[in-house]
């Protein structure tokens, strides 16, 4: 998946109130304020300096005219910190069936309502298979050298979609939690129990219940994000 507009590189100033951010352009020196589409701790990430890189957008609708795509690691490393850019990635992934264990599937249907006010990620379907309900959560967190963690901060919302998953491996459908690695330096994924218990126990459950668990990790520069090979889940 490639960016829509060329990115620009800035040097991060502050993030505050969760999705904004204060970036000098590099070019310029002209200080603006970007969106920031990542509700997370974004622990590690948001240090004052970090060189970034930060996508236009020509639409009048929008108040803010950038949006805060990249986190360059300045090493050669890209961490990409939009969290809607997971399911846009995959969701031509799946299309193309470039997901090996999900290939089989020909129809790809995103933010479909299921189980309890609550909306599957992907729902794939196809003649002569249980459908698959498809749950994706973008991984940025990595405090370990080579290893990536999720999440990076208390996320009820994430263990009430492990419960609902669980519900549907209970009524015989597939059901998958999808993690997709946002770092170009991680060979390894793992849950961080100690920043949520409650997260770790859910997954837990959910695994007994017959929920797969499936990881990625992601070719990204200034040009896209591309979803590259399978990673080993540690737990």
């Amino acid at each position: 998946m490639r960016f829509q507009t060329q990115l620009v590189p800035a040097r991060l100033t502050r993030r505050y109130k969760r999705f904004l951010a204060d970036c000098v352009l590099e070019d310029t020196g002209v200080e603006i304020t970007a969106h920031c589409a990542n509700p997370g701790s974004m622990m590690g990430l948001a240090t004052p300096g970090t060189k970034v890189w930060l996508e236009r957008n020509d639409d009048r609708k929008k108040k803010l005219k950038y949006g805060w795509r990249l986190v360059d690691h300045e090493n050669g490393h890209f961490t990409g910190v939009d969290t809607s850019l997971p399911n846009r990635a995959l969701k031509a992934a799946l299309e193309a069936r470039e997901i090996a264990p999900l290939a089989a599937y020909s129809s790809v249907r995103p933010e479909v309502r299921y189980g309890e006010k609550s909306r599957i990620d992907f729902l794939l379907s196809a003649p002569d298979l249980p459908d698959a309900y498809v749950e994706v959560k973008s991984v940025t967190l990595s405090r370990q050298q080579g290893l990536a963690e999720f999440p990076d901060s208390v996320t009820a919302r994430g263990a009430k979609h492990l419960g609902e998953l669980a519900r549907m491996a209970g009524l015989g459908h597939r059901a998958v939690m999808l993690y997709l690695v946002q770092r170009t330096d991680c060979t390894g994924f793992t849950l961080a129990a100690d920043i949520d218990p409650a997260y770790a126990a859910a997954y837990r459950i959910a695994r007994t219940a017959g929920v797969e668990t499936l990881c990625f990790d992601t070719d990204i520069s200034p040009q896209g994000v591309k979803i590259r090979r399978t990673l080993a889940v540690q737990t």
